[in-house]
């Protein structure tokens, strides 16, 4: 399994060098896997030191926190592994002074153990010593003789104490405000894929394409129970439910909220989860005061996500909201709008452009007819579509125009309600500057746009149509910058507006000469996979891309044959 190191082996060791290495304000502990922040010999003597930490593989925790009003040292183990007794207690002569000492340790039973006897070490050396066990997973029953399992909310905890130890508070208050609020946290993950250890030939554990593991432990420890992969929505009530059962949170109860990553989540997925978790919150009459998003414990590459929730009080919020420099915890205030906040309007521009005239009948049932036939055609062409942008460029073509074409068709008789070929193309222009991603968007909303500008509520001819279809390629290629050749839609729009030209400036009957412009069109587009792109995506494949047609002058040959055999029929 591929992982971007050196000797798996020595990765925490590397870890820690190459991090201080680069971090202003970290050192790491002579001798010892231990981060700290580098002014530790300078400036510990009158405020209480706060370490954390635990096996690695977490990261941005632990070290990720140190830093003034956060942790003073993370202590680190190997992957997923608690580090030594000697580890731990060198953290804490590198950082304790008189003040003393606190220790925010997650309930493992190696971490337990070692930080526990670490404790006692320094203990006996006469440095004052207190120690916080986190226990803020609901999934594990707090039955257990074991207990519940540390997890995400340790972060949230070791805010709260650094910034506790930071207003110069003693030792015995600082764990008295850190106990209180550990007490109170709750957190539950959810794993959809595992994750791979540095050197392993496979993942610590198998999910199927479609399961998911509810509850599971930040080293891929068994969970509550496996389960069928659910929408966002569900996903985040699921894990909202367990958590405020278990914490008690009802109606009224403030609360400060982690959406937290477990190392391959995407933000967009973190975003939507924080959302819906929010959502199901206020559902419930929960307050949410506080909602940071992002990867702040993770469990390497395993992909999930868990969400922490605690009752807040304003001591705990002023402790949340003060100042740190430790870069992992973010710069976001995490302050959540109301709820009520109205979205800020866009001015209209009135419609002005638009013609008001009342003219309609036989001729705009035809054109509003074509529409509809190149919008199916793009329909039904959109997996050719996206297997040609696979080729070349980034796949999301034919999706894209898809969406578009599907909106026209779903607006019909929105569109039926214009009065004049004019009004139709500028709603149709609209309706792909909103819906068409990508450049495609853009591009199409402008050839629209640009041969609306040619036509009068008068009824267009022949003529008229050839100009206003020249006049929006010219548009495309001016905004665009495209020209034939450089392997574009414009390969297949260019000939066809001049093919188009040429035989209505001939007299040729309107749809043989909208044939010919289709022909062109086609023409252009197989042309195309003999040429190396100078504009767009495939640009970036150079030569890798010949052999293949460009997809945005393959579509324009769907669309416009459909369109003119609509126009013939």
């Amino acid at each position: 399994m591929k992982k971007i190191l050196d000797t798996p082996g020595e990765a925490v060791g590397d870890f820690i060098e190459c991090l201080v290495s680069h971090s202003d304000g970290l050192a790491k502990v002579r001798g010892w896997n231990v981060v700290a922040r580098a002014d530790s010999g300078t400036t510990n003597s009158g405020q209480v030191a706060v370490l954390s930490g635990g096996g690695s593989g977490h990261e941005p925790a632990h070290a990720g926190y140190v830093g003034p009003g956060m942790l003073n040292a993370a202590v680190l183990g190997p992957v997923f592994t608690s580090p030594s007794v000697d580890d731990v207690l060198a953290g804490i002569r590198a950082t304790a002074g008189a003040a003393g000492a606190l220790l925010v340790v997650k309930n493992y039973t190696g971490d337990t153990l070692n930080f526990g006897l670490a404790a006692e070490m320094a203990k006996a050396e006469g440095i004052p010593v207190e120690t916080v066990i986190v226990q803020d997973d609901v999934a594990i029953e707090a039955a257990s003789r074991v207990g519940s399992r540390g997890i995400a909310g340790t972060v949230l905890v070791h805010k709260v104490a650094g910034a506790a130890a930071a207003r110069g508070l003693p030792l015995e208050e600082v764990a008295s405000i850190a106990r209180g609020f550990a007490a109170k946290v709750a957190s539950m993950g959810v794993a959809t894929a595992p994750c791979v250890l540095p050197g392993a030939s496979a993942p610590n554990f198998e999910l199927e394409d479609d399961e998911v593991e509810w509850g599971l432990g930040i080293h891929g420890e068994a969970g509550r129970e496996r389960g069928t992969m659910v929408p966002a929505r569900e996903l985040a009530s699921v894990l909202v439910r367990a958590i405020t059962a278990r914490a008690e949170l009802g109606a009224g109860a403030r609360t400060a909220v982690l959406v937290n990553g477990l190392g391959t989540t995407t933000p967009m997925e973190l975003e939507i989860t924080a959302g819906r978790v929010l959502s199901a919150l206020r559902s419930e009459g929960v307050e949410v005061e506080r909602l940071w998003v992002g990867t702040f414990l993770s469990a390497l590459d395993m992909a999930g996500c868990s969400v922490s929730i605690v009752d807040v009080t304003d001591q705990e919020l002023e402790l949340l909201d003060a100042p740190t420099d430790a870069a992992a915890w973010p710069r976001a205030t995490g302050r959540v709008p109301d709820a009520e906040r109205s979205e800020l309007p866009v001015p209209e521009n009135g419609g002005a452009t638009r013609s008001t005239g009342s003219r309609a009948g036989a001729d705009m049932s035809r054109l509003l007819d074509a529409v509809g036939a190149a919008a199916r055609a793009v329909l039904e062409a959109e997996d050719r579509l996206t297997e040609l942008d696979r080729n070349v460029g980034d796949g999301d073509m034919g999706t894209n125009l898809a969406r578009g074409a599907r909106v026209l068709l779903e607006q019909a008789d929105t569109l039926a309600k214009e009065s004049t070929e004019k009004a139709l193309l500028l709603r149709v222009s609209e309706v792909l500057r909103k819906e068409v991603g990508g450049t495609s968007g853009p591009l199409y909303s402008l050839l629209v746009l640009g041969a609306s500008d040619r036509l009068s509520s008068d009824k267009p001819d022949a003529a008229t149509w050839a100009e206003a279809f020249a006049a929006g390629v010219a548009a495309v290629q001016r905004i665009g910058g495209a020209r034939v050749g450089d392997r574009t839609m414009i390969d297949a729009l260019r000939p066809a507006a001049d093919a188009l030209a040429r035989e209505v400036a001939a007299g040729t009957d309107p749809a043989a000469a909208l044939r010919h412009a289709v022909d062109a069109a086609d023409q252009g587009a197989r042309h195309t996979a003999e040429v190396q792109a100078s504009l767009g995506r495939s640009s970036y494949l150079g030569e890798r891309a010949v052999g293949h047609p460009d997809p945005g002058a393959v579509a324009v040959g769907i669309w416009l044959r459909a369109l003119s055999d609509q126009v013939s029929g």
